[in-house]
């Protein structure tokens, strides 16, 4: 059974405030920039742009916003910008990878400031939890802990064990936990259209169900769509996985796998507060996560993805509910109102990729979050903001890590999905993550 990633249904779309409607693009226009992709990466570097001075900035989006990965997510606002650093140290030395991890925990605070400066109503709400297994886990966490204290010395962060796990999730499961009540999570779909809003409010333009069919390279870059074109000084593409052939340099370096989420129908205060007494989001730090949340309607919001075997389960409400039952088996009674799922991109190193392609230094792209997108793609927003109004450290460090080919995903996908999930799931042992 192939799941239908058209116009799907999830928690988001059905409890979204912000009823925003762009036109599709007709006739032919110029612009200064035009992004292609209306996820969290293209809205935010097009909001930074225009909170910069750039003008004429256009945004393109073949569906509506927040179609892809953006708009059925876990909503978790966390740390960190990739899986692991140290899978890029080679790349980009000592100094590269702390210039990176300096950044890694801005992504909150930028999503708050967001917030605030545009009164976007997403229902933000901190607490964030990190669980541990088992003892290797554990001590996993006690480096995480001195780490995010070096970075945000102010922020609430404590480790806990035992017993006092209970003091933020309620499950039997875990032995260890890492609080961080800086992070926390939010109605994605409304922080993407809140964040639309505000960029054209700057001036900026967007057009949804306008795809494009194709590009004309040079010094102007042409952008054809089905009822017209743009010529743009730069272009930026920022597709994720619905990247296809549009642009054959990205496409040939990222490959799909699929998450899934579902959602609970309403529930008691006193159950909510014994699920987690600061309503807080949760995952554990195995190489493949569960992930979780509570709702601002009480809700438990679940997701997860297959661990070793890649493939779309038959029953996603089903498949869900056994994973959440693992953890929370006093939610045996509780009723499933919905679950989706889709693809999301992922890289070779599990890093996400920017730079400009071979060539054509005013064609920029972002892509490969890895599952891993809703806080690190606020960071790496101002990043690819810098590449393209002038450069910083930063970007020349990131553009700088290498991306790698996947070879054969168009015949053997499912096939190289498990054999990258068995090799993170055995790689986790040894780095203290399973």
């Amino acid at each position: 059974m192939m799941l239908s990633v058209e116009m799907p249904s999830t928690y988001y779309t059905m409890t979204k405030k912000y009823e925003t409607h762009y036109p599709d693009l007709e006739g032919d226009i110029d612009a200064e920039v035009v992004i292609i992709g209306g996820g969290f990466s293209g809205v935010n570097t097009a909001l930074e742009l225009a909170e910069r001075g750039v003008e004429n900035v256009v945004l393109l989006e073949a569906n509506y916003l927040g179609f892809g990965g953006s708009g059925r997510n876990g909503g978790h606002v966390m740390a960190g910008i990739g899986h692991d650093l140290e899978k890029i140290r080679k790349d980009v030395g000592d100094e590269g990878v702390k210039a990176i991890f300096e950044i890694s925990d801005q992504g909150s605070a930028t999503i708050q400031e967001r917030i605030r400066q545009y009164d976007i109503d997403a229902d933000f709400r901190h607490g964030y939890g990190y669980l541990g297994f088992n003892s290797r886990q554990a001590k996993t966490l006690q480096a995480m802990e001195k780490e995010l204290k070096e970075i945000t010395p102010n922020q609430e962060i404590a480790y806990l064990e035992g017993s006092e796990v209970k003091n933020i999730v309620g499950s039997d499961a875990y032995g260890s936990a890492l609080m961080h009540m800086g992070n926390g999570h939010i109605h994605s779909l409304n922080l993407l259209l809140g964040e639309a809003k505000a960029f054209c409010e700057l001036g900026g333009k967007i057009y949804e169900y306008t795809p494009v069919l194709d590009l004309q390279y040079g010094p102007t870059v042409t952008v054809r769509t089905a009822k017209g074109s743009i010529k743009a000084k730069k272009v930026l593409f920022s597709c994720g996985a619905f990247i296809n052939k549009l642009q054959p340099n990205l496409h040939k370096t990222i490959i799909s796998t699929y998450a899934f989420q579902l959602v609970t129908e309403p529930l008691s205060d006193e159950l909510i507060e014994t699920i987690s007494p600061i309503r807080g989001a949760f995952s554990d730090i195995r190489p493949v996560i569960d992930y979780y949340r509570v709702t601002n309607e009480n809700r438990l919001l679940f997701g997860t993805a297959t661990h070793f075997v890649e493939h779309i389960p038959q029953d996603l409400k089903a498949h869900n509910r056994k994973a959440m039952l693992n953890i929370f088996p006093y939610l045996k009674d509780v009723k499933i109102d919905l679950a989706w799922g889709g693809p999301m991109e992922c890289t070779a190193n599990l890093f996400p990729q920017i730079g400009t392609l071979p060539n054509h230094d005013n064609v920029f792209f972002v892509q490969g979050y890895s599952g891993f997108g809703v806080t690190p793609s606020h960071v790496i927003s101002r990043v690819v903001a810098d590449g393209m109004t002038g450069g910083s450290r930063h970007w020349d460090i990131m553009r700088s890590i290498r991306r790698r080919r996947v070879i054969g995903k168009e015949h053997f996908r499912h096939l190289i999905c498990t054999l990258g999930k068995v090799t993170h799931q055995m790689a986790g042992y040894r780095k203290g993550t399973r």
